[in-house]
């Protein structure tokens, strides 16, 4: 099927720590085989777990996403992809040491320059920074911002604190000034459950709460100022579903209208605020198949410029090739597809010489 858009989401995947090493200095070289640090995988389901992949796109050993060639006929030739962001989920945002989690960070941007960014045009990254550590997540941004192929900083959904505490501006900050989106993928350092209840039993009950998450993290972004402070900033909410925002932004809406005396830095509607700074990828979509629908929930958003076409390649969140369904309007297909992700990205409007 040629799509002939932007992918905003595919996983390009790391095999283990050992992919890292070469990008490393002899110190981390040494200690993390010391640490016997074999894998740290982010995805936030089980490997095998049939959400991780569609059977075909598994290589031979049962990992998805570690092979550019494959990648390349699914992901990109098998859409007709124009560019496709790659949102590498490894574990140096989330580990404890701040000096292991700026070298492991360092090392997969590296690594991902090197084994998949510089092998096919079409392919762009995301910074992955030590978020708990501003001063360290500036440096990464700053070390790699003039590379035009990052095109966003990223960062989890699920960390120590909501992320627009002013603790966190120093990124936000240094990705407006470098003209980088900050990227909230799904996914957590598991220092705090998905819900305001504790922790579930089942994966299903962990995969389903978190939009939740991202409903925490856009109201701290709104209620805390950011945009106020940083007005050219953008946010794009990965794997987050977008089906939830509409009656969230709804009851954020008519609560600010009660409580407004507490922000008053706020001088528009939360909704107004969210309209034109955050987007969101298209997968997963939690609607129905079938029907007028999703067209109802997408005109609910007050907005046609919120919404960007992703696959969440080797995820499995659609069946064939059906990664744009067919209840999207017509006449929005060309914004999701295009005109939204080069808006978002303005790095992808310019050319390599």
């Amino acid at each position: 099927m040629d799509l002939g858009g932007i992918d905003c989401d595919i996983h390009p995947a790391v095999n283990s720590t050992a992919d890292l090493v070469p990008y490393l200095s002899g110190y981390w070289r040494e200690m993390i085989p010391m640490r016997t640090m074999g894998s740290l995988d982010l995805a936030s389901y089980p490997p095998q777990s049939p959400l991780s992949a569609r059977a075909e796109w598994r290589s031979a050993n049962g990992r998805a996403g570690v092979e550019l060639e494959k990648v390349q006929r699914e992901a990109l030739d098998a859409f007709g992809t124009r560019f496709a962001i790659c949102n590498v989920l490894y574990g140096g945002p989330v580990l404890y040491s701040e000096d292991m989690a700026a070298a492991v960070c360092s090392a997969t941007n590296d690594w991902l320059a090197d084994n998949w960014l510089s092998k096919d045009d079409r392919l762009r990254g995301s910074i992955v920074v030590p978020v708990e550590s501003p001063e360290l997540a500036v440096a990464e941004i700053e070390r790699l911002a003039a590379d035009r192929r990052f095109v966003q900083v990223m960062v989890l959904c699920m960390g120590e604190m909501p992320l627009g505490k002013r603790f966190y501006w120093p990124i936000y900050e240094a990705a407006e000034r470098h003209g980088l989106p900050i990227g909230i993928h799904a996914g957590s350092s598991y220092r705090h459950p998905p819900s305001t209840i504790g922790y579930g039993s089942f994966l299903l009950e962990d995969y389903v709460a978190q939009s939740q998450t991202f409903g925490a993290q856009v109201a701290s972004f709104v209620t805390e100022g950011v945009f106020e402070k940083y007005p050219g900033l953008k946010v794009v909410l990965i794997e987050s579903g977008f089906t939830w925002l509409p009656s969230f932004l709804w009851r954020l809406d008519k609560t600010w209208r009660g409580l407004r005396a507490e922000v008053p830095w706020l001088k528009r509607r939360p909704f107004e605020i969210v309209r034109d700074h955050f987007r969101l990828t298209l997968q997963p979509i939690d609607a129905p198949d079938s029907g007028n629908q999703l067209e109802r929930v997408i005109d609910q958003l007050g907005s046609d410029e919120m919404l960007l076409f992703s696959t969440d390649y080797p995820h499995h969140q659609f069946d064939g090739d059906a990664a744009m369904p067919p209840s999207i309007p017509a006449a929005l297909r060309q914004k999701i597809l295009i005109d939204n992700p080069m808006a978002t990205y303005t790095r992808l409007q310019e050319r390599r010489t």
